[in-house]
């Protein structure tokens, strides 16, 4: 019996063609080796498109917001369809730069110096000494016009590097 996988794509984050194409590839992988596979453009109504579907399994190539949050992950829980990548509060908690580094950290992993600001703050003047990353909070990348910077990232190694 061939395996039915959907692969969840697109979404509405500002990442969503990042994730179309990542999930137009992971599709193609996947079919390559014999599964049956259905690509999901995930839209609101995904709960029904997935029970409707009835996959064996779904492969989260949705990234960001929805996507890496736990959202989706709790949508795969309470339908009781098995997915990849992490569960409901660990991605929950890896979306949050902040949380994520005081948990790790916490566990004894050495974590970068990093200070939390405002788009306001950083918009007005360095909140470091240069060279460091603007990232937004809520999002593993900055990707998209305008994005919002809310935290700084600076490993002291770097300091004063050209």
């Amino acid at each position: 019996m061939t395996r039915h996988v959907a692969v969840l794509m697109g979404g509405w984050s500002v990442e969503r063609e990042v994730s179309l194409n990542s999930g137009a590839a992971c599709a193609r992988a996947l079919e390559s080796v014999g599964y049956r596979v259905t690509r999901v453009d995930v839209q609101r109504d995904i709960a029904e498109v997935l029970a409707r579907l009835k996959p064996d399994v779904a492969f989260n190539a949705l990234h960001g917001r929805f996507g890496e949050d736990g959202t989706i992950q709790g949508v795969l829980e309470i339908l009781r369809i098995p997915y990849s990548h992490s569960g409901v509060l660990a991605s929950a908690l890896a979306i949050r730069k902040d949380r994520a580094k005081t948990v790790v950290k916490a566990a004894g992993v050495p974590v970068a110096y990093g200070v939390n600001v405002s788009r306001f703050a950083a918009a007005k003047q360095h909140v470091l000494p240069p060279p460091y990353v603007l990232t937004p909070r809520h999002r593993k990348s900055p990707a998209g016009p305008g994005t919002a910077a809310r935290c700084c990232w600076l490993n002291p190694s770097l300091r004063g590097a050209n």
